[in-house]
């Protein structure tokens, strides 16, 4: 399996924060923002992930996270030169995804719940039936997002884009697990009105096919979009209460690894000795006792 975070766009509703760099690159309270869907990635046991991107910013992120070799995993970049819809990474993506199934995460999505691990299991075990999955989560201005109506077992009846008229308030967040046929799937899709390959056309014909799955998130979970202002600093005082609270750092890249057996106590210390003087040094610092 595969993992892709797609960190692309312009930021432009972060402007003039992100006139000079990405959005995702951008601080979650002590972190960069794509240390969060990368967490998400290596928690759903994924080695190979692939981080695209605009080619103002491709080298930044490979001057963050290098080949990966430090956290016992691989990373691969590509360029993204226009931005022609979610959906399209899986064409700018197609050799690496090769014969595997695949995993896309928006790099500017943070997911926070108990028992998460256990619904991205699900989620694994429904690529083994060649089924996708999405996941839901209630919001209040659905208009704003994909949106996917469910039934009372909680399987999906319809997924629409933006709609003027919600069917609910489930929204898609931007997590999506699908099997290897995707790559042909998506090469069927149109353009929408705005020029894209959009993520809910592809959606649509898993559902059509009855191949897509939700998993929906209720209370306890978190999901945010750090898109905004607002939510840049929502996302910061809740990681920062969640860290402060617990005592435990959330989307720590080294302890993931380290937990996974990806890494030993060498690789904790060589990062520890890299960020010693922050918050997140002194943290790992604390892995090593």
């Amino acid at each position: 399996m595969k993992g892709i975070v797609l960190a692309g766009g312009t930021g432009s509703r972060l402007y003039p924060s992100t006139i000079s760099t990405s959005k995702q690159l951008l601080p979650i309270f002590d972190k960069p923002m794509i240390f969060y869907p990368i967490s998400i990635l290596m928690l759903s046991g994924i080695k190979d992930i692939l981080i695209i991107s605009t080619p103002d910013d491709i080298n930044r992120y490979n001057k963050l996270l290098g080949n990966g070799s430090d956290l016992g995993i691989n990373f691969s970049y590509r360029i993204q030169e226009n931005p022609d819809g979610l959906a399209s990474s899986f064409i700018i993506g197609k050799d690496f995804i090769g014969n595997d199934d695949v995993v896309l995460i928006l790099g500017d999505n943070i997911f926070y719940g108990q028992d998460f691990s256990t619904m991205l299991i699900r989620a694994k075990n429904n690529l083994i039936k060649k089924e996708a999955t999405v996941f839901s989560y209630f919001v209040k201005n659905p208009s704003d997002f994909g949106v996917v109506e469910l039934d009372g077992n909680n399987k999906a009846i319809s997924i629409e884009e933006k709609p003027i008229k919600p069917k609910s308030n489930n929204a898609v967040t931007g997590l999506y697990f699908y099997p290897n046929d995707v790559v042909e799937i998506v090469k069927s899709i149109k353009p929408s009105k705005r020029g894209e390959l959009e993520i809910t056309s592809l959606n649509h014909q898993y559902l059509s096919s009855k191949k897509l799955n939700v998993e929906k998130m209720g209370r306890g979970f978190v999901w945010l979009d750090t898109g905004t202002h607002e939510s840049l600093i929502q996302a910061s005082n809740l990681i920062y209460s969640i860290e402060k609270n617990s005592g435990f750092k959330v989307a720590c890249l080294e302890e993931i690894a380290f937990n996974k057996g990806y890494i030993g106590k060498e690789e904790i210390n060589n990062a520890f000795l890299k960020y010693k003087n922050s918050l997140y040094g002194n943290y790992l610092k604390q892995l090593l006792n």
